[in-house]
């Protein structure tokens, strides 16, 4: 039986959004190869720029795929400091 197209899309509104803020610190499912599996958050928008707290490295992962993977937050980063640099980056004021 086939899925109508109308179908999915409501499903796919069910589901809220994930309030990620700058600086926090997320474990996710598999351990990166250093061993860690903490990252930090660094940058916010279509893709989720993440950096690990064992080794340093960035990665930039869509927000979907974070969300996929996420086990918990470690810690939450600050609302105001996310509101702030979301204040002031060009492509806010757009």
């Amino acid at each position: 039986m086939a899925v109508r197209r109308s179908d999915t899309l409501g499903r796919m509104t069910e589901r809220g959004v994930l309030e990620v803020l700058l600086g926090d610190v997320v474990r996710l499912r598999r351990p990166h190869p250093c061993g860690s599996r903490e990252w930090l958050v660094d940058r916010l928008g279509a893709d989720i720029g993440l950096r690990c707290t064992g080794c340093g490295r960035h990665v930039l992962l869509e927000r979907r795929a974070l969300e996929r993977r996420l086990i918990e937050f470690a810690r939450r980063g600050d609302p105001a400091v996310t509101r702030a640099v979301h204040h002031l980056s060009p492509a806010a004021s757009t």
